[in-house]
């Protein structure tokens, strides 16, 4: 079947499958009970392959690894030399500082295709903003890893609440998602704090721009003032650079995610930067996302929201 399950939980609303450890709404679940309740209480270990040569003596395949679930035996995948494992116990208490500090409470979880998958998702609070009419964000956190070394670890914001194997391909094939790659390295928990810090700046910056952005929904643009509003957040001063950048812009502030909600205001024009920082900017999808949180896309997304809150009040 398409959602491929094998266990989970889900708080609140029923999934369209109808499986999994029902929570109530507003239960207080603690990452203890989450992990138990999942069925997702258990480790994986690497072991050694074998093989055996034609007179039947054994012999060590030393560059590979079979991934092993501890309770069950189970082979989940072969791996390389260098592949770390992420427990599950770590993948959950990576989540803890956001349940701590109430930023966030955990939604759903599970473990999917026999246990080479699985995947945490939580629910920010306070950030579901219905910015104008039925043009509503809301975020989730989203951690997926993989025990058969099939992918690396992919982890950051979803619109998209997961609930099995369907709905998690989508959250990572999804525009609207903003999720990193992590390799399943010696550095991988390192790794994962470092992105988890940037995201909780993400979260303290969404919080704290609700009342802006209704701001610059409440403000038309014209068509002149959106190509002055491209040219300064890009810092556009050669025609060769504009005849790049400006038609695409346009394109997403006329048809881009959204833009039937946002329609011609500051809050569209801000939609459209964004989605071409997210989409369109840079040679790939990791790239941009990289540039997005970490580079030179971070530093323009802001100078967007600030541009546009500055000629929002002027005109």
């Amino acid at each position: 079947m398409g959602h491929e399950w094998e266990s989970g939980i889900y708080v609140g609303a029923k999934p369209w499958h109808g499986l999994g450890v029902f929570i109530p709404e507003g239960t207080n679940l603690s990452i203890e009970k989450a992990i138990v309740a999942a069925n997702l209480d258990w480790e994986v270990e690497l072991i050694e392959i074998y093989t055996k040569d034609k007179k039947g003596v054994e012999l060590g395949i030393g560059d590979y690894y079979a991934s092993c679930r501890k309770t069950d035996n189970k082979i989940l995948g072969v791996v390389g030399s260098d592949y770390k494992p992420l427990q599950n116990s770590e993948a959950f208490s990576w989540f803890q500082p956001f349940l701590d500090d109430k930023k966030a409470i955990i939604d759903t979880a599970g473990s999917l295709k026999g246990g080479s998958r699985v995947w945490i998702l939580a629910k920010k609070k306070d950030t579901k903003l219905e910015v104008k009419n039925d043009d509503i964000i809301e975020n989730f956190i989203l951690l997926s890893n993989s025990h058969d070394g099939s992918s690396a670890v992919r982890v950051g914001f979803t619109p998209i609440r997961v609930v099995c194997m369907n709905t998690l391909t989508f959250a990572h094939e999804s525009k609207a998602s903003k999720l990193l790659r992590v390799k399943h390295t010696a550095k991988i928990i390192k790794n994962l704090e470092e992105i988890r810090e940037m995201m909780n700046v993400a979260h303290n910056e969404f919080t704290a721009t609700v009342t802006q952005y209704k701001k610059l929904a409440d403000k038309d643009i014209n068509s002149e003032d959106l190509k002055k509003y491209v040219k300064v957040v890009f810092d556009i001063k050669d025609p060769a650079r504009s005849k790049k950048i400006m038609p695409e812009v346009e394109s997403l502030f006329e048809n881009g995610k959204g833009s039937d909600l946002a329609k011609k205001t500051y809050w569209g024009a801000y939609n459209a930067v964004n989605e071409y920082l997210n989409y369109s900017r840079g040679t790939s999808r990791d790239s941009r996302l990289d540039s997005l949180w970490f580079g030179q896309g971070s530093e323009i997304n802001k100078k967007a929201l600030a541009k546009a809150l500055e000629m929002c009040c002027v005109n």
